[in-house]
């Protein structure tokens, strides 16, 4: 069948079938199933990774999140990003009556009706989102939650007109080059890496005749990088901390400790001043942070007792500690995850809702205690200067 969304590549002899869409886009649905009933394909490639794929086919799966475990590996800020990014998808999708993805199950439910193999050729989503992680730093993962969040929850008039616009290659281009601007390391590897990933499951997929079911987004880096050989294991690995970061990171306490301690054998006043300085500005901008996430008192007390102690520790953050109490005291229950989808689509519910509630607190008590990190530490080297260069 012809279509604008449909590109048909010629791979050493064999055919393979490009299916452009929107996410949320009814005629995709539509086009999809057309596409893979009209060329009976050997094999069927759906745009997702086994984990996306699980998380489609078993709605349940939210239920047996452990949210502790979230907290303490350190993944809060992670999901919370996740989580605001695919409630926009789910808002739009409720606006015009879709489900988000609903392309993506469209083509499996089309390959198992004419016995066509299923591949899964999308990178998994925690490898993208842990190699994103590793490259943009503390600041960035702010910066970018705080821009997903602002978009989320901006009132946009789209039409589904718009929605079929999105798949012009030329406006995505454009949107990707914005974005790019900002988050140039938020292109590269969410978009480049996995076009050369999907590029290559899809060269490898089996049969004579494949069909690919795909964002219009990723077609042009797709036709670009298919014929190439990629190593999809280098794709998948995901880097550990650098040794520079590992050093930095005890470097700066060591530093702290070592300023207060030396003022404190020359100015035993000034030395004083300077861990009640530490305790203070760490204490209370973690409490803050706590405070604007509606944290429960219990975790605002332990916002403010960690952070000075968690600030000198690279493997301690605030946030971890007094997420876990907020945890404890107001454990999330099984309608909490139950009501995520819809809860996450607002801002009231991204406060309310148990879950992302504890995702929040350890966030912001994380941001607070970070802020007072800096600004306490540069207190207590502006002490340490005046007591031993002063006039």
């Amino acid at each position: 069948m012809s279509s604008e969304n449909v590109h048909r590549l010629d791979l050493e002899g064999r055919e393979i079938i490009l299916v452009g869409t929107a996410h949320v886009s009814k005629k995709s649905v539509v086009e999809v199933k057309e596409v893979i009933e009209a060329e009976q394909p050997d094999t069927v490639c759906v745009e997702l990774c086994q984990a996306r794929y699980q998380s489609m086919i078993d709605t349940e799966k939210w239920k047996n999140t452990d949210i502790v475990k979230i907290v303490k590996e350190g993944k809060a800020l992670l999901l919370l990003a996740k989580l605001a990014l695919s409630s926009y998808q789910k808002k739009l999708a409720r606006k015009f009556g879709i489900n988000p993805g609903e392309e993506m199950m469209q083509g499996i439910r089309s390959a198992e009706e004419i016995g066509a193999e299923l591949c899964l050729a999308d990178r998994d989503i925690q490898v993208t989102m842990l190699r994103l992680w590793r490259k943009i730093g503390f600041w960035g993962k702010i910066k970018l939650f705080f821009n997903i969040m602002l978009g989320m929850f901006m009132n946009e008039d789209l039409t589904e007109e718009d929605l079929e616009k999105m798949k012009s290659q030329d406006m995505l281009t454009a949107a990707l080059e914005e974005l790019a601007q900002t988050f140039p390391q938020l292109k590269a590897t969410v978009i480049d890496e996995r076009d050369i990933y999907l590029a290559q499951k899809i060269k490898e997929a089996p049969g004579q005749k494949v069909v690919a079911i795909l964002g219009a987004g990723h077609i042009p880096g797709i036709k670009e990088e298919i014929n190439g050989n990629h190593d999809l294991q280098e794709l998948s690995r995901v880097t550990p901390p650098s040794k520079t970061t590992k050093i930095i990171g005890w470097a700066i306490p060591i530093l702290i400790i070592t300023i207060i301690a030396s003022t404190f054998s020359v100015d035993r006043a000034t030395g004083i001043d300077q861990i009640i300085s530490w305790i203070l500005w760490n204490g209370s901008l973690g409490v803050l942070g706590a405070l604007l996430a509606f944290a429960h008192p219990l975790a605002i007390l332990t916002a403010f007792v960690v952070s000075p102690i968690s600030s000198l520790s690279p493997l301690l953050a605030a946030g971890w500690f007094a997420g876990l109490t907020e945890a404890i005291v107001r454990k999330p229950n099984v309608s909490d995850f139950e009501s995520l989808a819809e809860d996450v689509q607002t801002l009231k519910g991204f406060w309310t809702n148990k879950v992302t509630h504890v995702l929040l607190v350890v966030v912001f008590a994380n941001l607070g205690s970070t802020i007072g990190t800096i600004i306490g530490g540069a207190d207590v080297v502006s002490k340490f200067i005046s007591t031993f260069f002063g006039s």
